[in-house]
Parts: structure tokens; C-alpha cells; sequence
């Protein structure tokens, strides 16, 4: 069992992080659902609560993208939508029928069956493979490996949220809806990936991008960050050639989907894998080289180990 100072601290924080996404938020099923399965991973024993405690890094991810709904970014910093728009015409614009469009309007003019399909099986990658990959790494007992990509995944996070509320930005579905002018509060949208739900008869991207905690958040693109990241420590972690070709593939299509489906500009993808390499960077050559930093990285993966 754990000892009572870590019962407590742990009763107490799930009691702040409820009351305080009650107050500011309101309460939905699956904040009750994660917050009961983490304690029971806490209580259940030594090896689950191993485990939760190793998880950490992906809970504080998940709440600090739901808490962006306390404060949205575009009441910081202005809403770019046109600038963003323009500067991607200019660098990457295409000819369609004689007009100069981006590549994300082509897009949404020419699409395919087929390339639908895939686009939605790539999406569907995002966030599922890296923390499946994090997993695996855990299991196989490569937990300093794990760590180490855990906490950069965060990081990366981190910066990139930071970027939304530096230069809050459209995406390029919202400038083909709704033009130039930013409407607050607009609803998220699914854009082409409409394409792969009317397919197969589903609703998963519509439910996804529902729940949408702020369309302005297109730059940098976190879609194009995970896999560079999951790419990253599996060559670090010496995964065998087939897991780093399988996620090289799926980090390639997950760039062109983001594009294909309207969701991001091709500057927004550059800035994610740029905000992927920054992180990872300054986590191994600086952050790890801070005594102090390192010390608070020894004792947590002596505690998950």
C-alpha cells in the first residue's frame, strides 16, 4: 500500500483537479472516468501504482489541453487568419483552373476515396500510437527510455500550447467556411475528414472535433509533432527497422493528411516538426545537463523502474 503521505497527496490533488474542472469547466464523464481509473491504479498495488505514476506526464498533458478552455487563447493575442493565409499561397500556392489557391483548398476541391481512407486511418494514429509506443517501452522494462520520451512528449506539448497562445491561428477550414473575419466561440470542424465518417458510416472525427478546445490553435501543428517524437526514441531505443519504417510511414501520412483534410496549412506542419526537434533537443542537451533537473529525473525513474 502506499504510505500515508502519498495517499494523501494523491486524495487531495484528484480533489483539487475535480473541484477546480468543476468550477471552470463543468464535470464530464471522462473526467470522472479518468480520475477513478487513476486511483484505482494508485491503490491497487505496488505495480499499478508504479504505473500511474509513470502515466503522469500523459494526464498532465490531456488536463492542460482541457484547461485551454479557461482561458482561450485568442483573449490573449490577436487571431490571425488572413496573414496565415496569404503567407502560405505565397510560399506553397498551387493553380487550380487558372486561380492561385493553397494546397489545402486544391484539397478540398479534389479528393479521393481512396486517399480518404487512408487519411483517417493516419489521423486516427495520433495520439494512440505514441502513448501505445510509450506503453511498450514500459512493458519491455525500457523504462528510462520511456521516461525520457514521456516527459519530452509533454514538453513538446508544452511549447506547443505555448504557440497557441502566442499567435492564435485558423486553420485553413475556418478561412474557407468563414473567411477572414475571426467569429469567437466558432464550433470545431471535422473538414475532410467528413470524407472517411461518410465512408464508413461513423461519426469517430465528428465526436473527435466536437469537443474541440479552441479552433484557433493551428500553429504549430501538434499533429505533425507526435510521431517525429515516437520516430526519435525508437531509433533511440533501438526498436527493431520494421517499428521505425511503420512509424515513419505513419508520421509521413499523419503530415499529408493535416494538409490533405484542411486541418493545417503546410507552415503549420513545419512549425510541429520543428517544435517536436526543438523539444527533444533542448530535453537531452540542455534540461538534462541542469543538475537539478536531472536529480528530479533519476528519483522519478527510480520510482517507475
Amino acid at each position: 500500500m502506499p504510505s500515508k503521505r502519498e495517499a494523501l497527496t494523491v486524495t487531495v490533488i484528484m480533489a483539487l483537479f475535480l473541484l477546480l474542472t468543476s468550477i471552470f469547466i463543468g464535470l464530464r464523464s471522462e473526467h470522472l472516468l479518468m480520475a477513478v481509473l487513476y486511483l484505482v491504479l494508485f491503490f491497487a498495488g505496488l505495480p499499478t501504482r508504479k504505473l500511474a505514476v509513470a502515466l503522469l506526464p500523459f494526464a498532465i498533458f490531456g488536463i492542460s489541453y482541457d484547461w485551454m478552455r479557461i482561458c482561450p487563447n485568442y483573449e490573449v493575442n490577436p487571431i490571425d487568419v488572413a496573414g496565415l493565409y496569404n503567407l502560405e499561397k505565397s510560399l506553397f500556392g498551387v493553380m487550380d483552373n487558372g486561380l492561385l489557391v493553397t494546397p489545402c483548398e486544391y484539397f478540398a476541391a479534389h479528393n479521393w476515396p481512396i486517399a480518404d481512407v487512408f487519411a483517417g486511418i493516419f489521423y486516427l494514429c495520433w495520439v494512440p500510437v505514441p502513448i501505445l509506443f510509450g506503453l511498450c517501452l514500459y512493458f519491455k522494462k525500457e523504462r528510462k527510455t520511456y521516461l525520457r520520451f514521456a516527459l519530452v512528449f509533454l514538453f513538446v506539448n508544452l511549447i506547443g500550447f505555448a504557440g497557441y497562445y502566442i499567435h492564435p491561428a485558423a486553420p485553413p477550414w475556418y478561412a474557407i467556411n468563414y473567411g477572414f473575419e475571426p467569429i469567437l466561440n466558432t464550433p470545431g470542424n471535422v473538414a475532410g475528414l467528413g470524407r472517411f465518417d461518410a465512408f464508413f458510416g461513423v461519426t469517430i472525427f465528428d465526436s473527435i472535433y466536437g469537443r474541440n478546445a479552441n479552433v484557433f490553435a493551428a500553429v504549430p501543428s501538434l499533429h505533425a509533432a507526435y510521431m517525429v517524437v515516437a520516430l526519435v526514441y525508437a531509433i533511440i531505443g533501438k526498436c527493431r527497422w520494421y517499428v521505425v519504417t511503420l512509424f515513419s510511414i505513419i508520421m509521413v501520412g499523419i503530415w499529408g493528411t493535416a494538409i490533405y483534410s484542411c486541418h493545417h496549412y503546410i507552415i503549420d506542419v513545419l512549425l510541429g516538426i520543428s517544435c517536436a526537434l526543438i523539444g527533444w533537443l533542448v530535453f537531452e542537451y540542455i534540461l538534462m545537463r541542469i543538475p537539478a533537473f536531472k536529480r528530479f529525473f533519476e528519483r522519478y525513474y527510480t520510482y517507475i523502474k
